[in-house]
């Protein structure tokens, strides 16, 4: 099995993207802006809403590397499957007993996690994020849902130490709401979102893309429908056919857009690090 076979439909479309024609972009972009749910569709109702030709959807699902229409409806399907499993669905498809250390196994699942995100996050999607959270003109606003919250404030923590203009979004969407009110057009905004999605992240997402911030969206391989709102969208791999997902290639990557974004912002952040001690 070749490396884009493991990739969700999402995954391959920002792999594939650059290489596209203009018209198998409209395709993709139509389709990613209704994902999953226009490729579901027959391939007459699929163009129609692209507006692109059935022989252009075609195409562009030809250069995905499907064999089919069908054959792509089918990953789709086994994608939202695997979207919408609980932890408690996942534990009935998994082992009960094992054998060997269970935890240097556990640590060799989470150590392929991490590599397979960093070899999937194009460059110039990082680099594009870095480079805004380095731009200290712009106010940066930080939001994450139930158990990727943590992850905004440890990202929260140690960018207001970093750069001026830093702040976590309230857990309360009624609260939330009112403090979006501060966003302003070319502010940056970093939201994370993993499965099951959060229905609140994806109105965030919608807010602050209303009010023109440039969206970054952290989000797991399946990706967050939060995901038709961002500029730049970072899937990490988070499933390691256990009951629970793993949020450890998450939070390597906040760990690495830190650093970055520590060194692209160093004459600020320099001084700011040295007044805090």
């Amino acid at each position: 099995m070749g490396p884009m076979a493991e990739m969700t439909v999402e995954e391959r479309i920002h792999e594939a993207i650059e290489q596209l024609t203009s018209a198998e972009r409209r395709a993709a972009r139509g389709l990613l802006a209704n994902y999953p749910m226009l490729g579901l569709a027959p391939v007459a109702e699929f163009a129609k809403q692209a507006g692109a030709s059935p022989a252009t959807v075609l195409r562009f699902i030809a250069r995905l590397g499907f064999k089919s229409y069908p054959d792509f409806q089918r990953a789709l399907r086994d994608e939202l499957q695997a979207r919408t499993q609980s932890p408690l669905q996942r534990s009935r498809n998994r082992p009960r007993q094992e054998s060997g250390n269970f935890l240097t196994a556990f640590a060799a699942q989470l150590a392929a996690n991490i590599s397979a995100t960093a070899s999937r996050i194009p460059q110039a999607e990082f680099d594009s994020a870095c480079r805004r959270l380095a731009d200290t003109r712009r106010a940066c606003h930080l939001a994450g849902g139930r158990f990727t919250d943590a992850l905004a404030a440890y990202m929260e923590a140690h960018l207001r130490l970093v750069r001026p203009g830093v702040r976590r979004l309230d857990g309360r969407m009624a609260a939330r709401v009112d403090q979006l009110l501060d966003v302003k057009a070319g502010d940056t905004a970093i939201l994370f979102d993993m499965r099951r999605y959060d229905p609140e992240m994806l109105d965030t997402a919608k807010l602050m893309r209303d009010r023109r911030a440039f969206v970054v969206l952290i989000t797991d391989e399946w990706i967050s429908p939060a995901a038709r709102f961002a500029k730049v969208v970072l899937p990490c791999r988070v499933s390691i056919d256990r009951t629970w997902d793993a949020n450890t290639a998450m939070f390597a990557l906040v760990e690495a857009l830190i650093a970055r974004t520590t060194e692209l912002a160093w004459p600020t952040a320099s001084q700011r690090i040295s007044a805090n001690e």
